[in-house]
């Protein structure tokens, strides 16, 4: 069951991904979508060389330790969309938007856990990828934020 679970996930990916990299924000888009995918693979290592986390059945367990269709594909492709949705956003509008995303994110991991082979938590809770999710979030939001006031710069 695990295995059709990830080719799911994996071809849902596929399928979005080239409607959220069109438009003219498709240089931001990527960067964002590469940026998230560093950064959350960071986090898994460190997370799993802590052996607080581990994920039982993944794809190529021989080379990695992570989920790579969960870390470099769908945790990144959701910060393009909450990018997306949030760009013109003030704070308050930004920490509610973070919570559609973190919470059923961090339901969704927990029901997985105790149901699937998915994710083993050792020292992780859904607190643990509550925080996690909107961290990422958060530092994604700032880098574009960050970007956003260099072409400003850029173009004055």
């Amino acid at each position: 069951m695990e295995k059709k679970l990830l080719n799911l996930l994996t071809s849902l990916c596929v399928v979005f991904l080239p409607f959220l990299f069109k438009g003219p924000k498709m240089r931001e888009n990527l960067v964002i979508f590469f940026s998230k995918g560093v950064l959350a693979y960071l986090i898994d290592a460190y997370v799993i060389g802590t052996k607080r986390l581990e994920y039982p059945v993944r794809p190529f367990p021989k080379i990695f330790r992570t989920n790579i269709i969960y870390t470099l594909l769908f945790f990144p492709l959701l910060s393009v969309i909450w990018v997306k949705l949030s760009y013109n956003d003030k704070i308050g509008k930004i920490l509610l938007k973070s919570l559609l995303f973190s919470v059923p994110m961090s339901i969704g991991q927990w029901f997985f856990e105790k149901n699937t082979r998915l994710f083993k938590w050792k020292k992780w809770s859904p607190f643990h990828t509550f925080a996690s999710v909107n961290f990422t979030l958060f530092t994604i939001r700032g880098l574009v934020g960050f970007l956003k006031k260099l072409d400003k710069v850029k173009s004055a």
